[in-house]
């Protein structure tokens, strides 16, 4: 019999986990600079709670059941979670808070075969208690800081506005309105031109699906659809945020700390997630040829009053990155760990006699200000065999110890 993981899980190998883990490292460094803090929440969730008020679908949430029938799931985004926790954990906190997280995430796909990836690994942050243009613009700037701390090259923000999207499909019947949604988000025009609308209506769902490139001339197509008031408040505030996001760029290039960031406008681009109220926004790279999406995220202003006990409304924003999608687009640029650390000293008691002495100088080694890697040899091998083993995985140095404690020393590498 093979044994294998579960359908859609994952083991990662020890190179995997450096990679992750140097990945998280510098995303950690540049939240911390930030003013961002640690959060940690439950991996296990009330349905009613992932849920987030019908806000994410049910089909989406691998659910458990506990021995009091209560129905569970494995958390499928870590935004919901947090949520729950500011509101009912951190009741009394002054606003802003700025909260980050480096965390799996369970998401069940409708297309179970070929063993589909269902575990993810995910790092992001969360901005609670602030709405409005500046905390736009600066979760967005951290989102660039962070791809610059990975190295990042060809990436786009790909920058959208759900009330927009979502109030521009209001025009269509309702029972069509799933239809043309779902067409929209998979840039399929055949399904447009083949659902029963009107002529004007098609038009209209056509000029939806070209709301997408240069911000300035998509924010001309969007203001020539006749919005209304509100409408147009806030194709005016993404005008003003696409200025502020190029405006602060052009002062970082001036530091010698530039972003690197491209904005695409795109007001056809809907989220699965169906909490977001304001800007949402996805960042896309070009590896190859191959475009791949390693970071999602946008705002969510009614979302924490869902679970605050008296209802009360806080105003949050946030973003995701996909640590498997940037480790895949990283592995091409050579910056990720290319072998795990290597192994610094072996120690090797001679005999039976020398086992004492040989863990106290390994202790001896551990205890450096600096990390230092060592390992004792088990026995039921020869010098030759000892030597070689330790020239095959790159360890540095032997430690041959009696029992007196006396200690020679060998340089591995130097005998290759």
């Amino acid at each position: 019999m093979v044994y294998q993981p579960p359908a859609g899980a994952r083991d990662l190998l020890p190179l995997d986990v450096a990679q992750k883990r140097w990945i998280e490292e510098r995303l950690q460094q540049v939240f911390h600079r930030w003013g961002y803090h640690q959060i940690i929440t439950s991996t296990l969730e009330r349905m009613d709670t992932l849920m987030a008020g019908g806000a994410i679908q049910r089909s989406t949430v691998i659910q458990l059941q506990n021995s009091e029938d209560e129905d569970l799931g494995l958390r499928p985004e870590l935004t919901a979670s947090i949520a729950r926790t500011a509101v009912t954990r951190m009741a009394g906190v002054t606003y802003p808070q700025r909260l980050y997280y480096t965390a799996n995430v369970f998401q069940r796909t409708r297309e179970l075969k070929h063993n589909r990836q269902q575990e993810f690994y995910q790092a992001g942050v969360e901005l609670l208690g602030s709405g409005g243009l500046l905390a736009d613009a600066d979760i967005l700037l951290l989102l660039a800081n962070c791809l610059q701390s990975l190295g990042l090259q060809r990436w786009h923000l790909i920058l959208g506005e759900a009330e927009i999207t979502r109030s521009l499909l209001t025009a269509f019947p309702a029972h069509l309105q799933g239809k043309v949604r779902s067409a929209i988000a998979d840039l399929d025009r055949i399904t447009i031109d083949s659902l029963p609308l009107t002529d004007e209506l098609k038009e209209r769902a056509r000029i939806m699906l070209d709301l997408r490139g240069n911000p300035a001339d998509v924010l001309q197509k969007a203001s020539s659809l006749g919005l209304d008031e509100p409408l147009q408040a806030a194709v005016n505030n993404l005008k003003a945020l696409v200025e502020l996001l190029y405006q602060s760029e052009k002062i970082n290039t001036n530091l010698s700390h530039g972003t690197g960031m491209e904005i695409i406008l795109d007001l056809s681009l809907i989220q699965t997630l169906d909490y977001y109220t304001g800007i949402v926004f996805e960042v896309v790279t070009d590896t190859g040829g191959q475009a791949r999406v390693v970071g999602r995220g946008g705002r969510y202003d009614h979302l924490l009053e869902l679970y605050h006990p008296q209802g009360e409304n806080i105003p949050g924003i946030g973003f995701a990155l996909l640590l498997e999608d940037l480790q895949q687009v990283l592995l091409s640029s050579s910056q990720l760990p290319q072998a795990t650390p290597p192994i610094n000293w072996l120690v090797v008691p001679e005999d039976e006699s020398a086992y004492t002495a040989a863990f106290t100088h390994a202790k001896k080694l551990r205890d450096s200000k600096h990390i230092v890697r060592v390992e004792i040899d088990l026995g039921g091998r020869d010098v030759d065999e000892i030597r070689k083993s330790a020239r095959d995985r790159s360890i540095a140095q032997i430690a041959w110890i009696k029992a007196d404690g006396s200690t020679t020393i060998e340089s591995a590498i130097g005998d290759q």
